[in-house]
């Protein structure tokens, strides 16, 4: 957990400064050592506090400094640290995009100090898609009719595809009212994919834990029909995005009617989600 300490002077308190209670002459719930308050008024005997009490003067120090210590990973519950995580991945990626940091290299480093398995890139990435695709199901079951709070439920998704953003709505039924809230954004130099970002939007309406491989799921590295990708034009000034209808005698054919040959491109993929496309 994270502590804050404080630096303190030993003084009479005025209007809008904090005071540390140090010197409690009776603690109550809402009024002990150790709590911070800030000053409404100040007089003779004591200060008035925004918590309504009265505090006299021998029984606070007035703040002039704070710091906050670095956290104790081994103090930190389980969801604190899946939190932490995922800030600290989602910081690094943007580093490394913001830098010129080749993402394949970076990928490659984390998973030579994780570890790897048999599976590509590739494998793992799917079949944390279809994950993604049964724990939707599951979870719209298990919460979507009957919630713990015993209102009747029924989830709206919306997928923004173009700003790569996905929100779960959970509303009351007979009533339309939002109930509950999740929103995901998938980062500027990761693909897009609406199935992992629903499941992921939906487990944050529901206040349930989000599964650390969501977070981390491995780029793709083959292109698929379906796939949204992004190219670059003859001279590597400019780029252009497309949709892959057929992949088919050595070429990829898009949706705009053009082609690449595949031999003689190299296409990053910016939105795996292929929906329609019997997926």
């Amino acid at each position: 957990m994270t502590e804050t300490k404080y630096k303190t002077e030993k003084r009479k308190a005025e209007v809008g400064e904090r005071i540390l209670i140090t010197n409690a002459d009776y603690e109550l719930s809402d009024y002990q050592n150790g709590g911070v308050f800030t000053v409404t008024n100040s007089g003779t005997i004591g200060v008035e506090l925004d918590c309504g009490m009265i505090s006299q003067h021998h029984e606070y120090e007035v703040i002039v400094g704070e710091h906050t210590t670095a956290p104790n990973l081994y103090e930190m519950g389980y969801d604190e640290l899946v939190a932490l995580v995922e800030d600290a991945m989602k910081a690094l990626r943007t580093r490394s995009y913001k830098s010129g940091y080749d993402q394949g290299r970076f990928d490659a480093e984390i998973e030579a100090a994780h570890g790897t398995d048999e599976k590509s890139d590739q494998q793992k990435r799917d079949d944390i898609v279809e994950k993604a695709k049964k724990d939707i199901v599951s979870l719209s079951n298990q919460h979507g009719l009957y919630y713990a709070s015993k209102r009747y439920l029924g989830n709206e998704f919306i997928v923004n595809a173009e700003k790569r953003v996905v929100v779960s709505l959970l509303r009351q039924v007979s009533t339309g009212q939002v109930v509950g809230k999740g929103i995901t954004k998938c980062a500027p130099d990761d693909c897009f994919n609406a199935h992992i970002g629903k499941a992921i939007a939906l487990r944050r309406a529901l206040g349930l834990e989000v599964p650390t491989e969501y977070l981390n799921v491995p780029q793709p590295t083959e292109v698929r029909v379906g796939d949204v990708i992004r190219g670059v034009y003859t001279g590597g000034k400019t780029t252009y995005e497309r949709k892959i209808v057929k992949i088919e005698g050595g070429r990829y054919t898009y949706d705009s009617g053009g082609f690449d040959y595949i031999e003689e491109t190299d296409l990053v993929i910016i939105d795996d989600s292929r929906v329609g496309e019997g997926e």
